[in-house]
């Protein structure tokens, strides 16, 4: 099955009082271009999210983001400098008394002193987060692939629908390749009839005209690979996996046997079916370029 490149996914995980969260979204693009941002101290894990996330998604421009939150206890320490706290006690009282004014001095006036209190941070292991938040992008690239399935499943029925058009339309042309021939010989016989009258043709001379023309305006080969590329158009559909290229491709050739058609007919209502049939394939490249 097929997968749209257009997607979001989220995802979440917790370890040592922290709670990491994955989002990831994407959009059309040629080629996989991947853009992560995160919180400057966990730079470090941009690499390991980076090979994870191209292990899932082959094309389309992601944009991945790494939030953090405290989720209660972290382990961090807070520390009191008590001598340095007595030393400025000491100094705020001799101030006090030296000058003859009072102390206001209170606990709180020690928290917007430098250095009183310092806050120590416990120790993160690095591989177990790097292994938390990885854990949390999987659950994201889940919930990411759910939709694009889910966005592919549409694109399917709608390109089979095109793909059947074609198909009708290039049968038709089968139909009508025939007439075309027997048409232009009824012209000619016409034709000469009006300027010979009663008088006799070269019989050979016109079957000789006919399989020139015949053979000018013969759109067999074209309409057998067409028809192929059809087949292998739905059979890549069916198949799935990362065949947006493949078909981008694909199409080109498609487009390239129906100009061959409408050049070579030389019928009018030929024509019409190749402008038809040139409009659905137009439709499917559009298409396509939703397709990883």
């Amino acid at each position: 099955m097929i997968k749209s490149m257009t997607g979001y996914g989220a995802g979440k995980a917790e370890f040592n009082g922290k709670v990491f969260t994955v989002e990831l979204k994407s959009v059309n693009s040629r080629y996989s271009d991947f853009s992560i941002k995160m919180p400057r101290i966990y730079t470090y894990l941009e690499d390991p999210m980076r090979k994870a996330a191209a292990l899932r998604i082959n094309r389309g421009k992601v944009d991945i983001y790494l939030n953090v939150e405290s989720s209660g206890e972290d382990g961090s320490v807070v520390n009191v400098n008590t001598a340095l706290a007595e030393e400025y006690l000491k100094a705020l009282r001799n101030l006090a008394t030296q000058f003859g004014i009072p102390s206001n001095a209170t606990a709180e006036t020690f928290l917007r002193i430098p250095d009183v209190f310092t806050v120590d941070k416990a120790e993160e292991n690095a591989e177990l987060i790097t292994q938390t938040v990885i854990a949390a992008l999987n659950e994201a690239l889940d919930n990411f692939d759910k939709m694009r399935i889910a966005e592919g499943e549409k694109l399917t029925r709608d390109l089979c629908e095109h793909l059947k058009f074609i198909q009708n339309a290039t049968e038709e042309v089968e139909k009508r390749s025939p007439k075309i021939v027997d048409e232009y010989r009824a012209r000619i016989e016409e034709r000469m009839r009006d300027i010979l009258g009663s008088a006799t043709y070269d019989e050979t001379r016109l079957m000789t005209e006919v399989a020139i023309f015949s053979d000018k305006v013969n759109v067999n080969e074209e309409t057998v690979r067409l028809k192929s590329h059809i087949s292998q158009f739905e059979k890549m559909l069916a198949d799935g996996g990362s065949v947006g290229r493949k078909i981008d491709f694909l199409i080109q050739e498609m487009n390239r046997e129906i100009n061959t058609i409408g050049s070579k007919s030389n019928d009018l209502e030929v024509a019409r079916i190749v402008i038809d049939v040139k409009a659905e394939i137009e439709k499917l490249r559009e298409q396509i370029q939703n397709v990883e």
